[in-house]
């Protein structure tokens, strides 16, 4: 699976695509999706350039020019990379695209940012999404952060006690 970077003229179609996957009844149609917990948008075309003026690796694949998936990366220091925002197309999860989504990362991060270990956030109560990432390797490290309601007044979330649980890897 060959990645690249996504570039500002990707923006309104990858702010679709994440918005498809995680949120609204869109993505009910895969099984990835933060739908039952948070009603708002999750991010932005204004975001999403903001990652990618900071530098961050912001990195999609095309089927036949399309995006369908896209992940971002970002390098932490130390060997460390952070991945956060796998996304697979609703309409083609289930087929491994995030298997080989998730594996196209980490070997970026490898290759390019010199990753030794990945990093990741998922909410606790995701169950199905924490054991999708343990048969990949990506282990609890016991850490667990709150979700920052005062940071996305407009996530809609719809429990007060969201957390997310820190996994990680070795590459």
């Amino acid at each position: 699976m060959k990645l690249e970077r996504a570039t500002t003229g990707d923006l309104a179609t990858l702010h679709a695509l994440v918005e498809r996957a995680y949120r609204g009844e869109t993505a009910r149609g895969g099984w990835s999706h933060e739908a039952d917990l948070l009603t708002g948008p999750r991010t932005s075309e204004v975001e999403l350039q903001g990652l990618l003026d900071a530098g961050e690796h912001l990195l999609v694949w095309r089927d036949d020019g399309v995006i369908r998936a896209c992940v971002r990366l970002v390098d932490l220091g130390d060997g460390l990379s952070y991945l956060g925002m796998l996304t697979v197309d609703p309409a083609l999860q289930g087929e491994g695209l995030g298997k080989r989504l998730l594996a196209a990362a980490e070997g970026y991060a490898g290759e390019v940012l010199g990753a030794r270990r990945m990093e990741m956030q998922v909410f606790s109560r995701r169950r199905e999404l924490l054991s999708f990432y343990d048969r990949r390797g990506y282990k609890p490290t016991g850490e667990r952060r709150p979700f920052p309601y005062g940071e996305w007044p407009d996530a809609g979330a719809l429990y007060n006690d969201l957390e997310f649980v820190v996994l990680e890897k070795a590459l």
